[in-house]
């Protein structure tokens, strides 16, 4: 009787490791089940950024204002700007010493760091909106070696969160602006050394940032003089719920509220599904694991979901497009389906949105 236990458990496992070797790319298995969730984005001025991992049903929160600059951790030398709040960067002309230059010195080139003027060319002074770094375009050129081949540049700081009342149904990105600066960047051994100063000043602040292979970026309040916690860590979110700095065709760059991005930099990738016919729940409810095509996925570019989940000018209001869900793959290589539920809180207000997603 042990002789044929021994040769059926035997055979069991045979069968079991056959399985597992003929399915040659499965789908691992999320430690969650799925979730409905209400990302704080914070109402109508949508002063948070919230950084949502699907994985652990978490969400990390900060202010959109929390940052200026973002130091790129990988191997390259790249820094981004915060385009949640409408920054904007330009080199400012034969300017070497931080120091020299003056407020009045700069006062055409203000005119042109400027964001959503309905100018084609002020794409120049924002970093890549597909976000597709290190690679990617950054306003503010890759810091060399040489400190002698980095700029100075001049700093638009963009726009406060706005203050006052807002109607219901409508969106304030931004407030009064938050000023100017003057910005020289140097690498400080495998890290960096940020100078800044504001325009009239004739000397200038300094911050060493050393890099942290955790974390996509590590991050700089000029403002605060410090650097700050922003993002998680680089495989611990998938989503940024945000007001986001984006382009429109021959018009330049432009602001958008109710805003996703994914997590690109950080190896995840998304991709939308649009429902032709048919009910766009029920296509989601049927979405299964075997559905997937992995060669949609895109890492390239962060705004697969962007702003194309909801219309603000619907003829029925604001609405969310009931014929279009999401799939995700994390850092770490689960899958989700993601649709969304909700632009407006149930009193009509924007800034509190609402989806559901579930692993497949």
């Amino acid at each position: 009787m042990k002789k044929i236990l021994f040769g059926f458990l035997l055979a069991t496992l045979f069968i079991s490791q056959s399985c597992i070797n003929y399915n040659e790319d499965p789908v691992p298995v999320s430690p969650i089940e799925g979730n409905v969730a209400n990302p704080l984005v914070g109402g109508p001025t949508q002063p948070n950024q919230v950084w949502f991992d699907l994985s652990e049903n978490k969400e990390i929160v900060t202010k959109r204002t929390d940052w200026d600059l973002a130091f790129y951790s990988g191997s390259s030398f790249k820094v981004i700007l915060n385009s949640s709040i409408m920054m904007a960067a330009g080199k400012i002309p034969n300017a070497s010493d931080i120091d020299l230059v003056t407020e009045s010195g700069v006062s055409a080139l203000k005119n042109q760091v400027q964001v959503a003027n309905f100018n084609p060319s002020n794409e120049a002074y924002i970093d890549d909106v597909k976000g597709n770094f290190p690679t990617g375009y950054t306003a503010i050129e890759e810091i060399k070696a040489d400190d002698a081949e980095n700029a100075v540049y001049l700093i638009n700081m963009g726009k406060e969160l706005y203050k006052g009342a807002v109607a219901q149904g409508s969106v304030v990105t931004g407030g009064d602006s938050r000023g100017w600066m003057k910005v020289q960047i140097v690498r400080s051994g495998e890290g960096y050394k940020i100078k800044y100063a504001e325009l009239g000043a004739t000397t200038h602040k300094e911050i060493t940032v050393a890099k942290n292979a955790a974390y996509n970026y590590n991050f700089v309040s000029l403002k605060n003089n410090k650097e700050v916690f922003i993002q998680p860590e680089k495989k611990k979110w998938d989503l940024c719920f945000s007001v986001f700095t984006n382009v429109i065709a021959g018009a330049g760059s432009y602001i958008y509220a109710d805003f996703v991005t994914h997590n690109n930099i950080g190896g995840v990738g998304a991709y939308e599904v649009v429902v032709n016919s048919g009910s766009g729940v029920e296509a989601y409810n049927n979405f299964k694991a075997s559905d997937i095509n992995p060669s949609k996925l895109v890492y390239n570019d962060q705004r697969i979901i962007g702003a194309n989940w909801r219309n603000p000018v619907g003829a029925n209001g604001l609405e969310v497009y009931g014929n279009r869900f999401y799939i995700i793959k994390d850092a770490t290589g689960y899958y989700f389906k993601l649709r969304f539920t909700r632009l407006t809180s149930v009193q009509g207000e924007r800034g509190f949105p609402q989806f559901e997603y579930k692993p497949l």
